[in-house]
């Protein structure tokens, strides 16, 4: 007599409770991210708000009445860059400078960012503001130097320290910090993306809920099978 081998029911759904808790993440650890410490450039739209700029400063050149901001921090990526947090406008920054004929003036916001950004042994400079007044077809990067040198850049031409801050680096990667690290609350505006709460998605929730019913569904199946 043939003996066939019948497959249990159960096998084929622990299969899939273990691909669901791969996407639910409960598997392995995931490897720290990384991030780069770096000088951000932003500019501030006429709303008063910071954007990210889409071009660096040398190519940059703001109109009269404008204001440019620098943030030096440590982020991952465009989207997770933290924004300077003066929030002085122009009239504000350049009330002392008189506007000269053929000449702009630049109001510059320059945030050296935290001692968690900080490069080991180094110390961030307090943030200030300057008014920059230039040539009317000057860069972003001229009005800086003129208010904050020394400036270094890289063979690439990456802005690496103003006022000589970093005294060393450009652009290194490093270990991704903590929400916390940065030295912002958490959920703060200063974060060009919004923070994530503490406690679980509610995706994560569902995903429990099918991992419940999936294995009462396994039980059930093999006490039936079971039965005389």
């Amino acid at each position: 007599m043939t003996l066939r081998r019948t497959r249990s029911p159960a096998v084929p759904l622990l299969a899939l409770l273990a691909a669901l808790a791969c996407v639910l993440g409960f598997g392995a650890p995931a490897s720290a991210a990384s991030a780069y410490r770096y000088w951000s450039f932003w500019e501030r739209t006429d709303a008063g708000a910071w954007q990210y700029a889409t071009r660096g400063p040398a190519l940059a050149r703001p109109g009269d009445g404008e204001v440019a901001g620098f943030r030096f921090a440590v982020s991952e990526d465009a989207g997770d860059a933290t924004r300077p947090r003066a929030t002085a406008d122009f009239a504000a920054i350049c009330a002392g400078t008189k506007a000269e004929a053929g000449r702009k003036r630049v109001g510059l916001v320059i945030d050296f960012g935290t001692a968690a950004d900080a490069p080991s042994g180094e110390r961030p400079p307090r943030a200030r503001t300057a008014c920059a007044r230039v040539a009317g077809d000057a860069s972003a990067a001229d009005a800086l130097a003129t208010v904050a040198k020394p400036l270094r850049y890289d063979a690439s031409a990456l802005l690496c320290a103003i006022a000589d801050y970093p005294r060393h680096g450009c652009g290194e990667q490093v270990a991704a910090p903590p929400d916390e690290a940065s030295g912002e609350p958490s959920g703060d505006a200063s974060r060009e993306t919004s923070a994530h709460g503490d406690g679980p998605a509610v995706g994560v929730f569902a995903g429990v809920g099918v991992l419940v019913v999936l294995a009462a569904g396994i039980g059930w199946q093999t006490l039936r099978r079971r039965r005389p």
